[in-house]
């Protein structure tokens, strides 16, 4: 089945993306969530076993939402990150499985040793 929004609309403070869809499934899909699961070869890799675990994105803002023809949108982030098209079947998985993808990336976090604060500079 696929997913249709009928709602796509970010946050005032640029950390939560709001996404309905025609079946009245709503959600509210937090920035980190989005950059650390996005779908770009460079955080997914080119297959099951080359996903990255990214840190220090607890903090991380929305800047962009640009739509990609009728199927997804492009989402820019203030660490300059945009090569992800999310389409609306995985914003729709991330809605429905986004606290267990969360769990399991602070797992990750914790077994390498990394952090999802932003590492202070300076």
């Amino acid at each position: 089945m696929s997913a249709w929004p009928t709602e796509i609309r970010l946050a005032k403070d640029r950390r939560t993306l709001h996404v309905a869809f025609e079946d009245g499934a709503a959600y509210a899909l937090p920035a980190e969530l989005l950059r650390v699961e996005s779908p770009s070869a460079e955080v997914q890799g080119h297959g099951p076993t080359q996903k990255k675990t990214v840190p220090g994105k607890a903090e991380v803002e929305i800047i962009g939402v640009e739509p990609v023809g009728h199927y997804a949108v492009k989402l820019t982030f203030d660490d300059m990150h945009d090569t992800g098209i999310f389409a609306w079947d995985y914003l729709r998985e991330l809605g429905e499985h986004g606290e267990a993808k969360m769990q399991a990336y602070r797992d990750a976090l914790a077994e390498q040793g990394l952090s999802r604060e932003r590492v202070k500079r300076g």
